[in-house]
């Protein structure tokens, strides 16, 4: 198994961070990679589409609202991986309020691809996400 996580402190409140990013179903409010998210299964399950038109399910594993994060698991994607979890959590930055952490972590099964592969493609794509969300909250 194979993981990576990437971390990112923005300019904005924990509180305000969680409002943009806290809905399963909010990717397309910050992250320009996917510009489609709709449901199924009542929340649960989230349908998107990145810009190639490729589809891309996850299943909601767990949503804490209090500690402001959740989980997910993909479900179908182009992907070279199985067994992928992923975790979008807000930290408050001690000392500052104005400021929030973000970490976007993951863990998976590469599939036809080394872990240093993946752990790349991933990497690059919570990196590049989170730059997206603090443009966003500029």
């Amino acid at each position: 198994m194979a993981s990576t996580s990437v971390s990112k402190v923005v300019p904005a409140s924990p509180d305000r961070v969680w409002t943009l990013i806290g809905g399963f179903g909010s990717l397309p409010d910050w992250l320009p990679y996917i510009p489609e998210s709709t449901f199924s299964e009542g929340g649960r399950l989230r349908h998107l589409k990145n810009p190639d038109g490729d589809a891309i399910v996850e299943r909601l594993m767990e949503f804490n609202e209090e500690q402001r994060f959740y989980s997910y698991h993909i479900v179908e994607a182009p992907f070279p991986v199985v067994d992928y979890l992923s975790t979008l959590r807000v930290h408050e930055v001690t000392d500052d309020a104005s400021v929030a952490e973000v970490q976007w972590s993951g863990r998976f099964v590469p599939r036809g691809a080394t872990d240093d592969e993946v752990v790349k493609l991933f990497t690059g794509i919570y990196r590049d996400g989170l730059e997206a969300l603090a443009s966003a909250l500029t």
